[in-house]
C-alpha cells in the first residue's frame, strides 16, 4: 500500500548506507519524492551495470509498481525472494506487491506469516491491516493498525490508515442498515481525527438514508462552520430541504452555492455545485432554466456521465422517457458500472412499461452495489405494484327521498406475471325505500383478467353475473366489462371500453330489470405547468328503449404537489331520448358547473404507519332542462392509515345535493369503510 512508502523507502535508504554500492541519493529522492517515472529511468539505468544489486533491484521493483506496473514489480519482488528467501525486507516489498495486484486473500495469508515472524515490525502490521480493510475485515483491521500505532505512536501513515478503515466499516454497517454502529464507528473517527470534512460528509450522508433529517441537517452545518467547505455544506443543505419537501428554500441555498462559483474554484466542487444547482432547478420545475443550464454543459463536454444524467433527469420530469432512456444507454456505455445510470434506467423503464426490463436493470444495480437501499426500495415497489391484493369495502347510504342501502364490495387483483393478472370481484347490495317499504337485493359475482398488450396498451375484461330478488321480480343477468387503457402519448391517457350493469339504485329500479349498455372513452392529459384536463364520454342505451348521452368535462391547476392541491372547474351535460321522471331521473336536457378544491394526500405515498386523506369541496349551479337555476354543493372525505406496507384501513364519506349523483334528484350522503390487504409479501411469480 503507498502508505507504507514512507517507511520502506526509510529502510531502503537505511539499507544502501550499509552497503558499499555506488551513490544512489537522486534515485531515493525521486522515490520519496513521488516522481516515480524518474525512479525507473534511474534505477533501471543501475541495474544496467549492477544487475545483481540487491538495492537497485528493490528501488527499481518499487518505481514500476508505484508507477502503475503492478505486475512487472511483483516479477521482480518474487525474484528477490527466491534469491534472498530469509530477507525482511524483501519479503515487505514482496507482501506490498501483493497489495498492488489486488491480490488480497494472498496478501492476507503472506502478512499473517510476516506478523509471526516479527510482531514489532511497523511495516508489517500497517500491512496486514491495509490488507484486512481492503478483505472488509474492518474489526481486525482496526486491531492490527494500533498495533502499528503502538509500536510507532502517532505515525501518519498508519492514523490515515486507521481512518478509511472507520469510514469503510461504517458504510459496510450502513450497507446493511446497521444505523446505530455506523453512527457509532464514524462519530468515533470524529473524536480521533477532528472535524475531518470525509467524515462529517459520511456521516451526513448516513443520516440521509436513514432519514434522520434534522441530524443531517447540523452535520451539514457543522461541516460549513470551515470556511473550506461551505460549498460542500450548502449543496447538503439544498438536498436537505428537498427531502423535507421545501425546494423553494433548496433552490435558493443552491442558487447561493452556484453565485459563489469563480475561476479558482476546484473543478469536483464546480460539477457538485453545478449538479445541485441543476436538480434543484428541476425540482420547482424551472425546466427552461435547467435546460440551459446542461446545453452549456453538453456544448463543453458532450459525453460526460454527470452532465447525460442530468439531462435524463430533467427528461424524467418532463415525461420525456424515451430521451431518458437514450441518456441512460449512453452513461452505461461510458460506464456499465454507473448507479445513476443503472438505476436512472431502470425507473425509466418502470414509467415506459416495460417492468421485466426494470426489474432486471434494479438487479444488475444491487450486483454492483451490494444492498444499496435506493435499489432495495426500487425493487421493493415493484414488488407491492405485482402483489395479489384485497380491496374491500363497506358502505351505507341514505336519501332524503326515502331511499336507503348497504353494500358490501370485494375485489381479488392476482397478478401472474408482470403482464398477465387474474381479476375477481363480488358485490352485494340491499335497498329500501322506508316510506314504500319496497326493498330489494342483488348479488354480482364476475372473474377476468387484465393483460398489457404493449408497453403502453393494456386489456382488462370481466364476466360475471347479477341475481336479483325485488318485491316482484327475481332475476340473473349477465355483466360484462370490456377495457383498454392506452397511453398515446406522453403525459396522456386514453380509457375506451363497454360496461353492462343493472340499475340498483334503489328497490324500485332493481324491481324493473333496467340493463345498461355503457359505451365510454375517458381521456386525460397532463402537462408540464401543473395544468390538467380530464374528458369522459358516454353512450348509454337501456333495454327499456331509452338511451341517455353523458358529457364530463374537468380542468384544473396543481397548486402544490405534496400534499397535493387542486383546483378546477367541471362541467357535465346529460340528456336522455325519453323522459319517466316517476321512474328514474332522465331530463331531456340538464346541465351543471362547479368549482371544486382537492386535497390529498396520497395512500400510495404514504409509508408505514402514517396517515393519508383527501378532501373534496365543490360548489356550483345545476339546470334541470327548463327549470330555473339550482345552486349546488358536494363533499368528499376519506382518511385513513397505513398500518404497514401489507394493509391499510380508511374510512370515507361522500353528501352532494347534485341531481345526477341520485337517480331522483335528492341530497345524497354515503358513509363507508375500506380495507386493503396485500395477501403476500412479494409476486407469486418472483422469488
Amino acid at each position: 500500500m503507498k502508505t507504507l512508502k514512507s517507511v520502506i523507502i526509510s529502510m531502503l535508504l537505511l539499507l544502501f548506507f550499509m552497503s558499499n554500492a555506488q551513490e544512489m541519493q537522486e534515485g531515493f529522492t525521486y522515490l520519496e519524492t513521488g516522481q516515480y517515472a524518474q525512479a525507473e529511468t534511474f534505477f533501471e539505468t543501475i541495474l544496467t551495470d549492477y544487475p545483481e544489486h540487491k538495492t537497485a533491484r528493490l528501488c527499481y521493483g518499487r518505481a514500476i509498481g508505484l508507477n502503475g506496473n503492478a505486475e512487472a514489480a511483483n516479477v521482480i519482488f518474487t525474484n528477490l525472494l527466491n534469491d534472498y528467501p530469509n530477507d525482511f525486507e524483501v519479503k515487505l516489498n514482496y507482501g506490498e506487491s501483493l497489495l498492488w495486484n489486488s491480490k488480497f486473500k494472498a496478501a492476507k495469508f503472506y502478512y499473517s506469516d510476516l506478523v509471526t515472524e516479527s510482531p514489532q515490525s511497523f511495516p508489517a502490521l500497517l500491512g496486514y491491516a491495509n490488507t484486512l480493510s481492503n478483505l472488509k475485515e474492518y474489526d481486525t483491521a482496526l486491531t492490527y493498525v494500533n498495533k502499528a500505532l503502538d509500536v510507532l505512536p502517532e505515525n501518519p501513515n498508519a492514523l490515515v490508515s486507521k481512518k478509511y478503515i472507520y469510514l469503510g466499516y461504517a458504510y459496510q454497517n450502513q450497507q446493511t442498515q446497521n444505523y446505530d454502529k455506523a453512527e457509532l464507528l464514524l462519530t468515533k473517527n470524529l473524536e480521533l481525527f477532528g472535524e475531518d470534512k470525509e467524515t462529517l460528509l459520511n456521516l451526513a450522508n448516513l443520516y440521509l438514508i436513514w432519514n434522520k433529517l434534522d441530524d443531517a441537517k447540523a452535520t451539514y452545518e457543522r461541516l460549513g462552520e470551515n470556511n473550506d467547505n461551505q460549498l460542500e455544506s450548502l449543496n447538503g443543505l439544498s438536498l436537505v430541504s428537498h427531502l423535507n419537501e421545501k425546494d423553494i428554500k433548496a433552490l435558493q441555498i443552491s442558487q447561493q452555492a452556484y453565485d459563489s462559483l469563480t475561476s479558482e474554484t476546484e473543478a469536483k466542487q464546480i460539477q457538485q455545485t453545478t449538479e445541485r444547482h441543476v436538480q434543484a432547478l428541476i425540482w420547482n420545475r424551472k425546466y427552461k432554466q435547467a435546460e440551459k443550464v446542461i446545453n452549456m454543459l453538453i456544448e463543453k463536454e458532450s459525453n460526460e456521465n454527470w452532465i447525460l444524467a442530468l439531462r435524463a433527469t430533467l427528461n424524467v420530469y418532463k415525461s420525456n422517457f424515451k430521451k431518458s432512456l437514450e441518456d441512460y444507454n449512453r452513461i452505461l456505455v461510458n460506464d456499465s458500472t454507473s448507479f445513476d445510470g443503472n438505476l436512472g434506467k431502470a425507473n425509466v423503464l418502470k414509467a415506459l412499461g416495460f417492468y421485466d426490463d426494470a426489474y432486471s436493470a434494479a438487479e444488475q444495480t444491487l450486483n454492483i452495489y451490494d444492498n444499496q437501499k435506493d435499489a432495495v426500495n426500487f425493487i421493493n415497489q415493484l414488488n407491492i405494484n405485482f402483489s395479489p391484493t384485497l380491496d374491500s369495502r363497506a358502505a351505507y347510504t341514505f336519501d332524503n327521498g326515502d331511499n336507503n342501502a348497504y353494500y358490501f364490495n370485494t375485489m381479488v387483483a392476482f397478478p401472474l406475471s408482470t403482464k398477465l393478472k387474474i381479476l375477481g370481484n363480488y358485490n352485494y347490495r340491499n335497498t329500501t325505500n322506508t316510506f314504500t317499504k319496497n326493498s330489494a337485493s342483488s348479488n354480482d359475482f364476475s372473474i377476468g383478467l387484465s393483460y398489457q398488450l404493449l408497453n403502453n396498451v393494456t386489456f382488462n375484461g370481466t364476466t360475471g353475473l347479477t341475481s336479483a330478488k325485488a318485491e316482484n321480480n327475481d332475476y340473473t343477468q349477465l355483466l360484462t366489462d370490456v377495457s383498454f387503457n392506452i397511453k398515446p402519448f406522453k403525459l396522456q391517457t386514453l380509457d375506451i371500453g363497454y360496461k353492462s350493469e343493472v340499475q340498483s339504485f334503489n328497490a324500485d329500479l332493481l324491481d324493473r330489470e333496467i340493463i345498461q349498455n355503457n359505451y365510454y372513452a375517458n381521456y386525460n392529459l397532463s402537462t408540464n405547468f401543473n395544468l390538467g384536463w380530464f374528458t369522459q364520454y358516454m353512450y348509454t342505451s337501456q333495454n327499456d328503449g331509452n338511451n341517455r348521452n353523458l358529457l364530463f368535462t374537468s380542468l384544473y391547476y396543481n397548486v402544490l404537489r405534496k400534499p397535493s392541491l387542486k383546483v378546477g372547474f367541471n362541467y357535465q351535460y346529460i340528456t336522455f331520448k325519453d323522459q319517466v321522471p316517476t321512474i328514474y331521473f332522465s331530463p331531456e336536457r340538464f346541465n351543471a358547473g362547479e368549482i371544486f378544491l382537492n386535497l390529498i394526500k396520497d395512500e400510495n405515498t404514504a409509508k408505514a404507519k402514517q396517515w393519508f386523506y383527501e378532501l373534496t369541496a365543490a360548489t356550483g349551479v345545476q339546470f334541470i332542462e327548463d327549470d330555473e337555476r339550482q345552486s349546488t354543493y358536494r363533499f368528499q372525505g376519506k382518511l385513513g392509515y397505513k398500518f404497514s406496507e401489507r394493509s391499510m384501513l380508511n374510512l370515507y364519506g361522500t353528501h352532494s345535493n347534485i341531481a345526477s349523483a341520485t337517480a331522483s334528484g335528492f341530497t345524497f350522503t354515503e358513509l363507508g369503510l375500506r380495507f386493503k390487504w396485500r395477501l403476500f409479501d412479494g409476486p407469486v411469480f418472483r422469488k
